[in-house]
């Protein structure tokens, strides 16, 4: 053993104080890390609590189903079911389920539009006769007089003729039938116009067929592909897709019902092939996806800096509108609605046979919620109106519900 191997006392009380220190704080750490990991449960869990509320408020009113996806921040997801799947079988809601998403279909149109105006691929104020030559016509309808950004944001005037079941034999018998883009345009154009274009503003399906068509004249692919290979592959959306003419859904799904007049007793329309397909709607996708969607959008991953401006560049919507969304102002196949914490989110709501879905994203694109409601069974305006504003509160607490994460990004 060699001298300078032997420590004098002293050295070993310095040595012995000084690990002692270090314990201590590497205790002091894990005891920190453990208060705050604790703390961030608590906080997750009051933040599920409100959003379980929220969803069996829905319920309350008549609901038969809920799911509810909250994606925070820092990228927890935090889930609330309510209700049943079946009205049959009582099974529960799943999680992950399958459902339509109706007109929120609408914002990958628009994605895949704007895309294509910033390769270059057509204008925003390309006029749809440029396009489309004489399918806008007749009954004073111009396609000269109307551009792609008008249809985009519903200030085309075009009259909305589109198809619904009426009752529920009227189901039974045409829950199989299909329609071409071609067909549902020529039923608008029996019509006059609504206004002259970009004199007022009304929600119209018609304006996204016509764009789904265009998307096809410029590309020469339908326009379900060109999502799939532009939004749905790029961004792993494994359960979003176009089912075609199948009227079934992949499991898991929740059952959907519809009350055709009041009082009569619900009808399961979750088998048909769907009224519109065709750009207005028709993907299939879930809550996750739709999450990730929504948050690539407005996180920048999906368009160049001035599309994304232009998408995000509102209009007032019509009064009878903003009775179902109070607030909410039209971009271009993205609504604006304002947050109870200030600001506002973005996002797009759809609605089909039993259906009523919904998704919001902060404007920073990295908090976002998406609810879907099955069975739907509404007696009146007011009842609908009803389910709206537990469905928007549902939204709103989500988004202003925020956790440590959200503080840290601030």
């Amino acid at each position: 053993m060699t001298s300078s191997s032997i420590r004098s006392p002293r050295r070993r009380g310095r040595s012995i104080r000084r690990n002692l220190a270090l314990a201590a704080i590497v205790a002091g750490t894990l005891s920190l890390s453990v208060l705050v990991a604790i703390a961030a449960r608590q906080h997750d869990d009051r933040i599920q609590l409100q959003l379980q509320r929220d969803a069996d408020a829905l319920t309350a009113l008549g609901v038969t189903g809920v799911q509810a996806l909250l994606v925070t921040s820092d990228d927890r997801n935090l889930t609330a079911t309510s209700g049943v799947a079946d009205l049959t079988t009582r099974q529960p809601i799943p999680r992950d389920g399958y459902f339509r998403i109706a007109s929120i279909t609408k914002a990958f149109v628009a994605t895949v539009i704007l895309q294509l105006a910033g390769d270059r691929g057509l204008s925003l104020d390309d006029s749809v006769e440029r396009w489309l030559p004489g399918v806008v016509s007749g009954n004073g309808n111009d396609g000269g007089a109307i551009t792609i950004r008008q249809l985009l944001q519903h200030t085309s005037g075009i009259h909305d003729d589109y198809p619904d079941y009426t009752s529920a034999q009227d189901f039974y018998q045409h829950r199989y039938d299909t329609y071409t883009p071609e067909q549902t345009v020529a039923r608008a154009m029996g019509h006059r116009p609504d206004f002259q274009p970009g004199t007022d503003w009304s929600y119209g399906n018609t304006d996204y067929v016509l764009l789904g068509m265009i998307i096809e004249r410029v590309t020469r692919h339908p326009w379900h592909e060109e999502v799939r290979d532009r939004i749905v592959r790029p961004i792993g959306l494994d359960h979003t897709f176009w089912p075609g003419t199948s009227p079934t859904l992949p499991q898991p799904h929740a059952e959907t019902y519809q009350a055709f007049n009041p009082g009569e007793p619900p009808v399961d329309v979750t088998e048909q092939v769907g009224m519109g397909a065709n750009g207005e709607a028709g993907l299939v996708s879930t809550t996750a996806d739709l999450n990730r969607f929504f948050r690539a959008l407005l996180g920048g991953r999906l368009l160049p800096p001035a599309q994304l401006t232009q998408m995000k560049q509102t209009i007032p919507v019509s009064k009878e509108f903003e009775q179902l969304m109070p607030g909410a102002g039209d971009g271009l196949g993205l609504f604006s609605r304002p947050l109870s914490c200030g600001g506002v989110y973005w996002g797009h709501e759809g609605g089909d046979s039993g259906w009523i879905s919904a998704a919001g994203v902060t404007a920073d694109g990295l908090r976002s919620i998406t609810v879907s409601l099955s069975g739907v069974l509404a007696d009146s305006a007011d009842d609908v109106l009803r389910v709206e504003q537990a469905q928007s509160k549902l939204i709103d607490d989500a988004l202003c519900t925020t956790t440590d994460a959200d503080h840290q990004q601030r």
